[in-house]
């Protein structure tokens, strides 16, 4: 038994919506571009237990409408107005609150199993009284109703990098991830895209079953079979951002054959009316003449009418007292769960995606100890003697570069690839910015931290660096901060962007750039004076001279070759007498070593902190 007070009828009238024009400049828009009109005066109404489909070429408005419908245009480069309502009442944005949104692209976390993940969706989306044991056994419902059970305990994967579930299933994940909180009205934009005929007429029965418990469940389609096709109860077929039909399936041929175009026999409906509807290279006017014609005499029609009148009649009686109106005019939070219960759920699945994941453990360990055994047998014991000044200074900077580089690079190869699923759960109200950040970066925080003390631990001792467990542990802190800063900076430019690509040359470019002023490459007195305030960026430079000072600031006399009665030999070849003597030389300063790792602290935090707001400013264009 269907309950009515929790079914949704959707009417939209006079929907139109605009495509802004583009800054020209930074003084504003180009008043000479007009705004493009993308949909024109569209009026629809959809009532409870029915299962629609809107087709349409591409560039025909599908997508926009939907969008619209749900109030997830971009309000900076679209600009819509219309009236849309539920039940008879205009609840605008609050029809999010009663409805799911299932997106043409499936979003996931690879490394999840599928039942792991549904009951992520369970403890953040529903609501807050919901028990725990009934969250679960939601899920259990949702897994088999979409029939996901064979494959629950399955990681989820990203094809070409994690092998996991089909292509169908990932589908039917993204259903069941909306199904969860049994939403009245269910939006799908093309939910068929990239799958075969079978599992497209399997993802399309789904939906007819759900329809059919009293749903209202609206898709974008594009080319679906014929047998796709007939699962369908209504359909609206979009052209040029205007609606050329809308109504029962079998009306829609009675329709096109009363103008003139008749389907073929045994020619697929939907290929027909898109075909119809085109606008074809070399025969633009003609197309475009023929689909104002279609839309002109569909605006004309008795259908149209009728579908006007309910509109209106639901209008001046609307149900405002149904608990469904109440729902989406509730002005709660936009999270269900609370601040402890996001931190949980998120912390968790942050600490097994991490520690899952191939690249950031396994493979990280094997390159970190390899990399130092080989950096460790090149300068294997060297000797403190004038030629070894130069080796053990090469020796340290090189470290620096390559702990820099090893998580720098560690985390542009993950976070951009996370990122798109952050904004997409940020969007509909999953969690806070600040709980996916902290909770990101506690739960990598072990790893980035374990493995630099694998890399000090075996190059410090086998290369024969200064031998004091003392000097040892300030090394190794030095190498942590460099380490963490590297990651922090890592974060800002992974935030900033949108794909590794991207993130790893603006981030090997900076990097490059900043270890020329790091003091081994370039004395800090040999800086043109109209690029000395780059050093003041450079984490290489403060580093490299605590290493240094570390390394020499007790070491008393340095072996010389030349012998001592020759003064004139001596003073060419014997450059460094003393430690003291190699830090002046390199122009460093044992004034500065505490000075040095504040700033080395201050620019961990100030780049965690620039990738937090980078990050929210980010998240903010994509809240619902």
């Amino acid at each position: 038994m269907v309950d009515s007070s929790k079914t949704v009828t959707l009417s939209w009238q006079n929907v139109n919506v605009y495509v802004n024009p583009p800054k020209a400049s930074y003084l504003g828009p180009d008043h000479a571009l007009e705004r493009k009109h993308v949909l024109r005066n569209v009026n629809g109404l959809v009532r409870p237990g029915t299962l629609v489909a809107i087709l349409g070429a591409s560039g025909s408005g599908k997508t926009t409408l939907l969008n619209t419908l749900t109030s997830r245009t971009d309000n900076e480069a679209l600009e819509s107005v219309g009236d849309i309502r539920v039940n008879g009442v205009a609840v605008g944005k609050g029809i999010r609150n009663i409805s799911g949104y299932v997106t043409q692209d499936d979003l996931f976390m690879a490394t999840m199993p599928v039942k792991e993940h549904l009951m992520f969706r369970a403890l953040l989306r529903m609501e807050a009284e919901v028990t725990r044991e009934r969250r679960i056994e939601r899920v259990n419902e949702v897994i088999k109703e979409l029939g996901l059970t064979k494959c629950q305990d399955t990681i989820i994967g990203n094809p070409g990098r994690i092998k996991g579930i089909s292509g169908g299933e990932m589908r039917r994940l993204s259903f069941a991830s909306e199904f969860l909180t049994n939403p009245p009205l269910l939006f799908c934009d093309e939910p068929t895209s990239g799958l075969d005929s079978f599992m497209a007429e399997n993802i399309v029965q789904t939906l007819q079953q759900t329809a059919r418990r009293g749903k209202t469940v609206i898709c974008t389609i594009h080319q679906p079979s014929s047998e796709v096709f007939a699962l369908f109860d209504h359909v609206i077929v979009m052209a040029e951002g205007r609606v050329a039909f809308m109504g029962g399936a079998k009306q829609a041929l009675d329709f096109y054959k009363g103008i003139g175009l008749s389907c073929p026999v045994n020619f697929n409906p939907a290929d027909f009316y898109i075909h119809t509807m085109a606008v074809r290279p070399g025969k633009e006017t003609e197309c475009k003449a023929q689909i104002e014609h279609i839309c002109n005499t569909f605006d004309e029609s008795e259908n149209r009418k009728a579908i006007l009148r309910d509109i209106k009649s639901l209008a001046e009686s609307p149900q405002e007292k149904e608990i469904i109106i109440e729902e989406a005019l509730s002005s709660t939070s936009r999270y269900e769960a609370a601040f402890f219960q996001q931190f949980m759920a998120v912390f968790v699945r942050s600490w097994k995606s991490t520690y899952r994941e191939p690249m950031i453990i396994r493979v990280r360990i094997i390159q970190t100890l390899i990399l130092g055994l080989m950096i460790g047998l090149m300068y294997l014991q060297l000797d403190i003697d004038q030629q070894g000044v130069m080796n053990i200074n090469g020796v340290l900077f090189l470290i620096l570069i390559n702990i820099t580089s090893q998580n720098l690079f560690g985390v542009i190869h993950t976070f951009p690839l996370e990122t798109p699923i952050f904004t997409r759960e940020y969007g509909i109200g999953l969690y806070r910015v600040d709980i996916y950040f902290i909770c990101k970066t506690l739960a990598e925080l072990p790893s980035f931290n374990f493995i630099p003390i694998i890399f000090c631990s075996v190059t410090y001792w086998v290369v024969g660096l200064y031998a004091s467990f003392g000097a040892f542990c300030m090394f190794t802190g030095v190498i942590l901060l460099v380490a963490n800063i590297a990651v922090s900076f890592g974060y800002m430019v992974s935030a900033a962007v949108n794909s590794v690509s991207t993130a790893m040359a603006i981030s090997a470019t900076i990097r490059n750039h900043l270890l020329i002023f790091g003091g081994f490459f370039l004395n800090s007195h040999s800086i043109p004076v109209y690029f000395i305030w780059l050093k003041y960026f450079s984490w290489f430079k403060y580093a490299n001279e605590l290493l240094a000072i570390n390394q020499w600031q007790y070491i008393d006399t340095i072996k010389c070759s030349a012998e001592a009665s020759n003064i004139s030999a001596y003073n060419t070849s014997c450059l460094y007498k003393d430690g003291n003597s190699v830090l002046k030389y390199m122009n460093f300063n044992k004034d500065r070593v505490w000075l040095d790792v504040g700033l080395l602290f201050a620019m961990l935090v100030g780049c965690r902190l620039i990738a937090f707001i980078i990050l929210f400013i980010k998240a903010r264009k994509f809240k619902q």
